[in-house]
């Protein structure tokens, strides 16, 4: 069954490791390299917040609101 999964945010979460390098953490959902981010957030810095997108390999396509 597919899910439909609503990502907030288009850049990953910073997170500082111990030793004192800087870890990215996925947060579009995109990342083939899961929960590391892989920089497929890219894709959807030109979205409007208030649309919802499907991707699906390299497609993307835009769900019209139908209510």
């Amino acid at each position: 069954m597919a899910r439909l999964v609503k990502h907030e945010r288009n850049k990953p979460y910073a997170v500082e490791a111990k030793a004192g390098e800087t870890i990215y953490i996925c947060a579009c959902g995109l990342s083939k390299n899961k929960p590391y981010c892989d920089g497929s957030h890219k894709a959807t810095i030109a979205e409007a917040q208030n649309e919802l997108y499907v991707y699906e390999g390299d497609q993307k396509t835009k769900l019209v609101n139908h209510y």
